[in-house]
C-alpha cells in the first residue's frame, strides 16, 4: 500500500471512531465504544503477571512440533493444572497465572490439524501426505520445506497457491479460539483474551522477524483475523487494525523477537521507504503502545554492541533471525534502541513513534510457558525434548533442533574443553518471561486499560513486583509512609507516564521512587537500576545508575554502581546463597546530571542474585560440568516500562 493511500485510509478511520490523532488509552476506548473498568483509587492497584504469547496446535510450527493441546489445555495449565508435553510427560505451573492470551499463528490457522482429518477440506492439500507421515526430527523439517509456499505467499500470489487456504478451515479454528477464551474467562479470578499472532517476515520472507501478537479487548473479534498473507506490511495490520476499532473491536498490536528483526523493528523510514512522519506515528502509537522485551527467543532489551558501558546489556542474548542462523543487526532491534531513535525522531518535529511500555511473555509452542530455570522444557515440543537438542549436552551431530537450518546440524561446536555439540540456536533459548500490570481488578476491561496507559512491567520469569514513579514533588517522600504509593499517584506519574518542563517542578530535577519486592519463590534482590537515556542535538546517549544495594550496602557516587554483595551459585549442586540479598529494595532518586532542556526516557531494571542457569541445570542432571560458552548462570530481573521527560 503506498504512502498516500494509507495516510487517507487512517484519516478516515480516524474520523470514522471519532478521535483525533491522539494515543491517549482515554480517547482510544471511548473510540471504541468500551466503558473504562470501575476504577477505585490507583494506589488500591495490584499486580497482575501472565503470558500474552501461547501457540497451540492450531499455530503450523507448534503442530509440527508435535504439540496436539489445544486453548482448552492451555488455559487449564495457566490456571495451574497439569498438561501433557508432546513428549508425554506433565507440565505444571508452581502456581497459577493471572491472565493468558493464546495467540496462535493467523497464517495457515488450523490448516495442519485439519490436513489430518479425513472429513476437512484440507486433507487433500499437497502438503497433507507430508504432514501426517512426518515422525522424526528430519521429517519435520519436511514439513516446514513443505509448507512454505503457502505459509508465506503475499497478497499477490500465485493463484494456484492460494486456493490451497481453506479460508473457512480457518474461520473455524479462529472461532474456536476465541470461544475457549470466553469459556475460560472468570472476571475476578483468571482472565483471558483473545488474541492471535500476525506473522510477518519482511517482503519476500526473508527472515526479518516483524511478528505481532495481535490482543483484543473485548468478548469478541473479527470473523477472520489480518494475516501475512494478506499483506507482510505491518501498516497495513494497523490500518485494519482502526477498522476494526470502528467496528467496535478494540484491540492492540503488541511487537515480539524485535532481536531477531534484522534492524527492521524500529525504521526510521516507513516499510517501503520514506521518512516516518506525524501520520506513521499517530498511527503506529495508537496501536502498538507495549513491546515484548524478553521472551524464550531470547531478551530484547539491548545489546552489548548498542550498551557498551552497560555491564548486563548481555542477558539471554539470541544473536539470529528468528528460525535461521543468520545474525540479526543490532541496531533498529533492541527496545533501548527504540527509545532513543524516539528521542531524535521527536527532535526532528514528529511525535515519538517508540513511547512503548514493555511486557514479557513466553512464545511457548506447547501450549505451556516455561517460566523456571530448574524446570525448564523448552518452547518447540519434540524438537527440545532433551538436552542434546536443546545444545546443553555434548552430543551427535545430527541431534539438533535447528529445523528450517538443515546443514547446521553438521557444524558440531568445540566449547573450549574438547566436549562437541551439536549446532543449535536452541541454546540461546531460555525460561522467559511474564506479563505483568498494575490494574484495578483481574478483568479483562481492567488489565487492557493498564495495557494502554502502559503501566506494565516484565520480568524474565520471576514474580518481582515492580513499582515506578516520576516527579520534581517525589524527592521529600517518606519511604515508611503507609500511604507512599497513593502520595506517589498524586504527586507524580507511574511508569508509562509523562513529565513536562511546563509542569512537574518546571525545570527541576526530576526524583524516582522505585520500589521492589522479591518473588518469595525466587531469589532475594540485589540492586535496583535506572536506566537513562536522552536527546541533545539530535544525538542520543545513556547511562545505567545503580540507585539501591541490597545488604546495607550504598552506591558508590563516582562509579554509581553497587559494591559486589557477595552472592554465589555452587554449580556442583546449582545451590545460590540465602544469606545475601533483600526481600525488598525502595528508594527515591534524583537525577545528578539533569537538564532541563534535554528529552529523555528513564526506566527500571531490578536484579535478584544469580542462580543456575537452564543449561546448567540440565548438565548437573547429565553429571557433567556446564557448557563452557555460554553463561552457567544467570541474573533473573525485571523491567518497567519508561517515564519520558519532554521540555
Amino acid at each position: 500500500m503506498q504512502r498516500f493511500a494509507l495516510s487517507i485510509l487512517i484519516l478516515v478511520a480516524v474520523l470514522a471512531v471519532g478521535c483525533a490523532a491522539d494515543d491517549s488509552s482515554d480517547s482510544v476506548a471511548t473510540a471504541a465504544g468500551a466503558s473504562a473498568a470501575e476504577a477505585g483509587p490507583p494506589a488500591d492497584r495490584q499486580a497482575f503477571f501472565g503470558d500474552l504469547h501461547v501457540h497451540t496446535k492450531y499455530s503450523y510450527d507448534a503442530f509440527v512440533f508435535a504439540t496436539r493441546a489445544g486453548p482448552d489445555e492451555a488455559y487449564e495449565f495457566a490456571k495451574g493444572n497439569p498438561i501433557k508435553h508432546p513428549a508425554g510427560f506433565d507440565l505444571q505451573l508452581d502456581r497459577p497465572l493471572d491472565f493468558q492470551g493464546v495467540s496462535d499463528h493467523a497464517n495457515y490457522l488450523g490448516m495442519l490439524p485439519a490436513m489430518t482429518d479425513p472429513d476437512s477440506p484440507a486433507y487433500n492439500h499437497p502438503a497433507g501426505e507430508t504432514v501426517r507421515n512426518a515422525e522424526t526430527v528430519q521429517e519435520r523439517r519436511g514439513i516446514f520445506a513443505a509448507m512454505q509456499p503457502y505459509v508465506r505467499y503475499m497478497a499477490d500470489a500465485d493463484p494456484s497457491i492460494r486456493e490451497h487456504l481453506n479460508k473457512d478451515v480457518v474461520r473455524s479454528a479462529w472461532s474456536e479460539i476465541a470461544a475457549s477464551a470466553n469459556r475460560h474467562n472468570e472476571p475476578g479470578v483468571f482472565t483471558t483474551f483473545i488474541a492471535y499472532e500476525y506473522t510477518s517476515a519482511g517482503a519476500g520472507g526473508i527472515y526479518e522477524n516483524l511478528h505481532r501478537n495481535v490482543v483484543f479487548r473485548g468478548a469478541e473479534a473479527p470473523d477472520i483475523p489480518f494475516s501475512r498473507l494478506d499483506s507482510y506490511n505491518p501498516e497495513d495490520l494497523w490500518a485494519r487494525m482502526d477498522e476494526w476499532r470502528a467496528d467496535g473491536h478494540e484491540a492492540i498490536a503488541i511487537p515480539h523477537n524485535t532481536n531477531g528483526s534484522g534492524g527492521r523493528m524500529f525504521e526510521y523510514e516507513y516499510f517501503e521507504g520514506g521518512a516516518i512522519d506525524q501520520a506513521y506515528s499517530d498511527l503506529r502509537s495508537r496501536n502498538e503502545p507495549i513491546v515484548e522485551i524478553t521472551q524464550t527467543k531470547g531478551t530484547s532489551e539491548t545489546h552489548p554492541a548498542l550498551s557498551p558501558n552497560d555491564e548486563w546489556a548481555g542477558f539471554e542474548i539470541m544473536p539470529y533471525r528468528v528460525s535461521t542462523s543468520i545474525l540479526s543487526e543490532p541496531p533498529g532491534s533492541y527496545v533501548r534502541d527504540a527509545f532513543r531513535r524516539g528521542l531524535e525522531i521527536e527532535a526532528g518535529g514528529v511525535s515519538n513513534p517508540y513511547k512503548l511500555g514493555v511486557i514479557g511473555s513466553s512464545d511457548t509452542h506447547v501450549a505451556a510457558g516455561s517460566f523456571d530455570e530448574e524446570n525448564y522444557w523448552g518452547a518447540s515440543g519434540l524438537m527440545q525434548e532433551t538436552a542434546e537438542q536443546r545444545g546443553s549436552v555434548p552430543g551427535e551431530p545430527g541431534t539438533g533442533a535447528d529445523l528450517q537450518n538443515p546443514n547446521a546440524a553438521a557444524q558440531p561446536i568445540d566449547d573450549g574443553t574438547g566436549r562437541i555439540y551439536p549446532f543449535t540456536t536452541a541454546i540461546t533459548n531460555g525460561a522467559s518471561g511474564l506479563a505483568a500490570v498494575w490494574a484495578d481488578e483481574n478483568t479483562r476491561e481492567a488489565i487492557f486499560d493498564a495495557f494502554r496507559r502502559k503501566e506494565t512491567f516484565a520480568t524474565s520469569g520471576t514474580r518481582m513486583k515492580v513499582r515506578f514513579f516520576g516527579g520534581s514533588a517525589l524527592a521529600g517522600l517518606d519511604l515508611d509512609d503507609p500511604d507512599l504509593v497513593a502520595t506517589a499517584y498524586e504527586t507524580g506519574v507511574p511508569m508509562g507516564g509523562d513529565l513536562t518542563g511546563d509542569g512537574d517542578g518546571g525545570g527541576d530535577a526530576p526524583s524516582f521512587l522505585v520500589w521492589a519486592m522479591r518473588d518469595t519463590m525466587a531469589a532475594p534482590l540485589q540492586r535496583v537500576q535506572i536506566v537513562k537515556g536522552w536527546e541533545a542535538g539530535g544525538e542520543t546517549d545513556e547511562m545505567v545508575y545503580d540507585v539501591a544495594c541490597s545488604d546495607g550496602l550504598e552506591v558508590d557516587p563516582d562509579t554509581h554502581r553497587c559494591p559486589d554483595n557477595g552472592a554465589t551459585v555452587d554449580l556442583s549442586d546449582c545451590s545460590a546463597s540465602d544469606d545475601v540479598g533483600a526481600g525488598e529494595l525502595k528508594t527515591v532518586w534524583t537525577d545528578p546530571d539533569f537538564d532541563s532542556g534535554q528529552r529523555a526516557f528513564y526506566y527500571a531494571r531490578v536484579l535478584e542474585n544469580p542462580t543456575c542457569r537452564w543449561s546448567s541445570w540440565d548438565a548437573l542432571r547429565a553429571g557433567i560440568a556446564p557448557r563452557q560458552d555460554f553463561p552457567a548462570t544467570i541474573q533473573e530481573r525485571a523491567w518497567s516500562s519508561p517515564i519520558w521527560y519532554t521540555p
